[in-house]
């Protein structure tokens, strides 16, 4: 029955010999810890206010309730333009590593202009992009950017496993999806056949930039690997740690 991506109104999903399978980043999402995300979303509201305080007082006077569910979700707003910003740069990206033409949004030059130099700069070889993979002994599946060879630069004759991120920095939650798309079992082909994944010297972001397309390698695949099977046990569970409590009823 094989491994199939399906995409839905909200995304994507997999499913595995015909059983539903989690997704790479779904089970970062649902085992890591994101402390940092209330602290993001309340600057995202501050921010709101003091650019738009001037008009505030207007727009709660007519409509106290419209007014908070809209700064309510001034983070998610913020969220969806910059995926919306780094999905137009995987799709250029994708484009001009195989030597296509793409047309390229204002507000997106500064990363595509970076980019192209560093493929340049390291005269990189696509591999593989693009394809979609999965492990059926750690049951996951996932869609990698890309396994690339260089030859020039640092890694010169190198093959790495690498990913494209347009985010404000490279965390180090990065490792484990990178480690987890190297350790599927296979990648479908073109026509959608099982194949083996190919073995990489390394592995690392590729992070684009308006500043430009600096590479960020994992320094310890194996930590990573161990840190990502502890975190998918974790997110597993959660659907049924809510569940570990019953109350009970005194119907005496």
């Amino acid at each position: 029955m094989g491994l199939e991506r399906i995409e839905t109104k909200r995304g994507h999903k997999y499913e595995l010999d015909g059983k539903e399978v989690k997704g790479v980043t779904t089970l970062l999402g649902g085992g890591m810890p994101k402390p940092a995300l209330p602290y993001w979303s309340a600057k995202m509201v501050a921010e709101y206010v003091a650019d738009n305080f001037s008009n505030l007082e207007v727009y709660l006077s007519r409509d106290r309730e419209a007014a908070i569910k809209h700064m309510k979700m001034v983070p998610w707003t913020e969220r969806d333009k910059a995926a919306a910003r780094g999905t137009d740069v995987h799709a250029i990206a994708e484009t001009i590593i195989h030597g296509g033409q793409s047309e390229v949004l204002a507000e997106v030059v500064d990363y595509v202009n970076g980019y192209v130099n560093w493929l340049d700069e390291w005269e990189v070889v696509p591999v593989l992009t693009e394809k979609t993979a999965a492990n059926r002994t750690h049951w996951y599946a996932g869609t990698f950017d890309a396994i690339l060879t260089f030859n020039a630069g640092p890694f010169k004759g190198k093959t790495f496993m690498c990913d494209w991120k347009t985010s404000k920095a490279v965390y180090g939650e990065m490792a484990m999806q990178l480690v987890a798309y190297a350790k599927a079992e296979f990648y479908l082909d073109e026509e959608g056949n099982e194949q083996p994944m190919p073995e990489v010297d390394g592995l690392a972001i590729v992070h684009i930039t308006p500043q430009g397309t600096t590479f960020h390698q994992v320094t310890d695949p194996d930590y990573a690997w161990e840190s990502f099977l502890a975190v998918i046990d974790v997110s597993k569970r959660m659907e049924f740690i809510d569940k570990l409590m019953q109350k009970v009823e005194n119907n005496g």
